[in-house]
């Protein structure tokens, strides 16, 4: 009996962590047309194949960006002539300077060039849903400004991608954006595919500038603005924004995780990250009861509410397949072998290769 009121206290830690991913208002016509320019910007390195879909959805919106910056971030394929030919404004940064990552070098320097109000900081493997943004900027302006992050709908494709699962749930659990209590929780991190802020808040903080030297900078960026009073929010991207990530395979999905994951967890508030811990818990407790099917009948039902479960998040996420929630024990077990190999690197200060750059893990 212990033990099933154990699982079941796991379970409901799953819900408390990730029971409420708020979409994005949708717009009316009462809803009034935000006035403030919009420039978006996109940090490229190496992204010719990526940039057409996002581009393309950007200029197919109702209501398009005033302005669309593509960094060129020391790229060795035709990133910048891809986004020249598809109308965006191409800007090339200085050499990376000592002590900067390559990603917050070009947004800084797509801030320093942006000429709107409202800055919206995109990576290149996303892409908007028809009337995605007009549906953000309803929401940023219905929340009153501040900085808003989406949480993009992760599109999978091929059998690698489905042992993303927990990545894309950790990570949104992470934020403690999506709990119990909603909003009125501050967000403790923000999402990397998407930010959407105030010039001004921007540069109060200091910016890219600021949280120069962190992979995960978004998580780092989020502590700034916090600190700085600026109101934080998240929403979930389903019909709105979506993303592919690593669809060239096991060695890309596998560095890309490695490279920062475990400084995510670092960053993550004792409370959220022992909810987390408990449901991961309650998840594999399930998996070893059914295995050793001391008592079947319990031991299904258990096994099937967690499965239902993830399902149900998965949905919310991303398009994975059912079966990768029946079988959730196979992500489950890829998760805890790229986390420890993430721990591993970061406490040895061994790097990943990334895009032609050495990235330390954590």
């Amino acid at each position: 009996m212990t033990a099933l009121v154990v699982l079941i206290l796991c379970w409901l830690a799953g819900w408390a962590t990730l029971a409420r991913i708020k979409p994005c208002q949708r717009p009316t016509t009462k809803t009034p047309q935000p006035a403030a320019k919009l420039s978006v910007i996109i940090p490229a390195r190496n992204e010719e194949k990526n940039l057409p879909r996002l581009l393309r959805s950007l200029q197919n919106q109702s209501t398009p960006p005033e302005e669309i910056i593509v960094v060129d971030d020391a790229s060795t394929d035709r990133t910048a002539a891809v986004a020249t030919e598809l109308g965006a404004r191409v800007v090339t940064p200085p050499s990376l300077p000592e002590g900067w990552r390559g990603k917050t070098w070009a947004c800084q320097h797509g801030a320093d060039q942006a000429k709107g109000e409202w800055l919206l900081f995109l990576d290149a493997d996303t892409w908007f849903e028809p009337d995605g943004l007009a549906e953000v900027r309803a929401e940023f302006s219905a929340v009153g400004g501040g900085a808003l992050s989406v949480a993009p709908l992760h599109h999978v494709e091929r059998l690698h991608e489905q042992f993303s699962a927990f990545f894309n749930l950790v990570m949104l659990a992470g934020t403690g954006a999506f709990t119990a209590l909603g909003d009125r929780l501050i967000p403790c991190g923000l999402l990397g595919q998407f930010l959407l802020i105030e010039k001004t808040a921007y540069v109060r903080v200091g910016g890219h500038a600021a949280v120069k030297e962190r992979v995960l900078e978004n998580f780092w960026l989020a502590e700034k603005l916090r600190a700085a009073d600026v109101p934080l929010f998240c929403r979930g991207g389903r019909n709105v924004f979506s993303f592919r990530m690593y669809p060239l395979g096991w060695r890309e999905m596998m560095d890309g995780w490695i490279k920062g994951f475990a400084a995510g967890a670092g960053k993550t508030p004792l409370p959220l990250l022992l909810l987390v811990i408990a449901w991961m818990s309650g998840l594999m407790m399930a998996t070893g009861n059914l295995l050793l099917a001391k008592d079947v009948p319990v031991c299904l039902f258990v096994y099937a509410a967690y499965a239902l479960q993830v399902g149900w998040l998965l949905r919310r996420v991303g398009t994975f397949h059912w079966l990768t929630a029946l079988l959730f024990p196979a992500p489950l077990i890829f998760y805890f072998i790229i986390f420890t190999r993430s721990v591993w690197r970061a406490a040895r200060k061994q790097p990943v290769d990334w895009k032609g750059r050495k990235i330390h893990a954590g």
